[in-house]
């Protein structure tokens, strides 16, 4: 079933087939109820016609005969039946000359009947119908048994005026089955015509349809290739029908995409070249700064009051200022894709406890307690150490800007393929709408508000750089006034796929 789904030429060959199949069969069956309907008509004519001059020889050769006696009129009514039986173009019927009842009693008489004769065949239900209507011949189908076989007949009675003897009812047994056996030649032929004309249908249907599919698939093969990045894919162009059309405005639009690629991708690298050039051209003169700024911050004491706190904004501008260049250089690099990760097995809870060290004496300032659920036994993972501690420390950060004086949790786990870390505040929150944007570059939740620690704009965004890397995840849930979540997700060796993560998000203590 997925390939008749997936293929064109399937779905179009089969619908073709089913509805020619039904079209025959429609149509083979009038035919054949025509046909039969016609044999039997032209049949039933032709045994009525039979049937009349056999009772007109018969009432002739009577009354031609000279009836004195019982025993005359037996031997002329006895020579009717084999005469009957033989004569005419059916040979085979059958003959009963029966007496009406209530005519006058014979004591010598018998109704001459054909050997073979089932007098079953003859219904009751014709003879009456002979009776009250003897000027008009009656017909009825009938089953006959031939070698333990039914096969159809047809059963034909008249009346007959007897000298001496009175009304008697001449009845033709007529056997069906050689129009029968006709019949059913013609019904096969048609049958094995249908079959030959479905197995044709089909096969002329599969070269038209391949003839007008294929270059659609091989235009849908193209636009894949296409969407995978091979900009060079093309369509053969031939013709001027509409598949070569077609062709033609598929080629156009591939080159003009093409072209925009490529020159998107210049402005891109021409702009990311211009990031890391200036960020690379600002380390000099922002060395100087800084030397200039930490010889005037180291003798503030000596400067005017105001002199002196313009000395501690700029030292502090100017160490942002480095922190922006630091994480501008490394945002560049990822852009580039020159960044490589320096994968060695370490144990995640050391990795976590370093960060939680570095940021703890911030959090103190806040008294904001970093609440800390370590497994009793070592995590250990393949993992760049460095840019996952300093992920983390990025997400403590987060959580102590916004996590309004109150408690931060942090919690590690892991199971068969990944290890987790999932940093964890009960501040501000989020919206749904600024959940959307919260690992874009620059993008502050509250536009109005200013990064009290001095933050670039740009933590979030490498530390998603950062969890990519590793082949992980970074994600995030929120509620307004209820808190955030962060959980880092990575895999135990880098070359297993993580199936699931091991903590819960959101976890357990913003449950509800």
């Amino acid at each position: 079933m997925k390939w008749f789904r997936k293929s064109l030429t399937a779905k179009a060959v089969l619908t073709t087939l089913g509805l020619s199949f039904l079209a025959l069969v429609t149509l083979g069956g009038f035919l054949s109820f025509s046909l039969a309907n016609a044999f039997y008509q032209n049949r039933v004519e032709q045994i009525l016609s039979e049937t009349e001059r056999a009772i007109g020889s018969v009432q002739s050769t009577i009354a031609a005969a000279s009836l004195n006696d019982e025993t005359s009129l037996q031997t002329v009514l006895n020579s009717v039946v084999p005469t009957l039986q033989v004569s005419g173009s059916s040979a085979n019927r059958q003959v009963a000359l029966l007496r009406s009842p209530g005519q006058p009693q014979l004591e010598l008489f018998q109704s001459p009947i054909s050997p073979d004769l089932d007098l079953n065949s003859i219904p009751e239900e014709l003879r009456i119908k002979v009776r009250e209507n003897p000027a008009i011949l009656s017909y009825t189908p009938v089953g006959l048994v031939r070698d333990g076989i039914t096969v159809p007949g047809v059963t034909v009675g008249g009346a007959i005026s007897v000298p001496l003897a009175g009304e008697f009812e001449l009845y033709l047994v007529y056997d069906l089955s050689p129009e029968q056996e006709a019949l059913s030649l013609v019904q096969s032929a048609l049958a094995i015509g249908g079959i030959f004309l479905i197995f044709i249908i089909g096969l002329v249907s599969y070269l038209v349809t391949r003839r007008v599919i294929q270059p659609v698939e091989q235009a849908a093969k193209a636009a894949e290739l296409l969407a995978q990045g091979n900009l060079d894919e093309r369509l053969a162009e031939r013709g001027d029908d509409v598949v070569a059309q077609l062709a033609r405005s598929f080629n156009k639009m591939a080159t003009n995409l093409q072209q925009q690629i490529q020159k998107l991708d210049s402005l891109s690298r021409m702009q990311r070249r211009f990031v890391s050039d200036v960020s690379h051209e600002l380390r000099t003169p922002l060395t100087t700064i800084k030397l200039a700024g930490e010889v005037i911050f180291a003798n503030r004491k000596g400067l005017d009051p105001a002199l002196s706190r313009s000395a501690e904004l700029m030292q502090a501008q100017i160490d942002r200022f480095e922190r922006l260049l630091a994480d501008l250089l490394e945002i560049s690099r990822y852009d580039a894709g020159a960044v490589q990760a320096e994968l060695e097995v370490r144990d995640l809870n050391a990795v976590v406890g370093s960060a939680i060290a570095s940021i703890e004496p911030l959090a103190a300032s806040r008294n904001m307690p970093i609440q800390v659920l370590l497994p009793a036994r070592a995590v250990e993972a393949e993992l760049d150490a460095k840019r996952i501690e300093r992920l983390i420390v990025n997400l403590l950060s987060n959580a102590v800007e916004h996590g309004e004086g109150k408690p931060i949790q942090v919690e590690v786990g892991e199971n068969a393929t990944a290890v987790a870390v999932c940093v964890t505040d009960f501040g501000v929150g989020m919206t749904k709408q600024q959940l959307e944007r919260i690992f874009d570059r620059f993008w502050r939740a509250d536009p109005a508000r200013q990064r009290s620690l001095g933050g670039t704009g740009l933590g979030l965004a490498i530390s998603k750089e950062d969890a990519i890397l590793h082949r992980g995840w970074l994600q995030v849930w929120s509620k307004p006034k209820r808190g955030s979540s962060f959980r880092l997700t990575l895999p135990k060796r880098s070359d297993l796929v993580i199936a699931n993560s091991p903590l819960p998000l959101p976890p357990r203590s913003m449950e509800p």
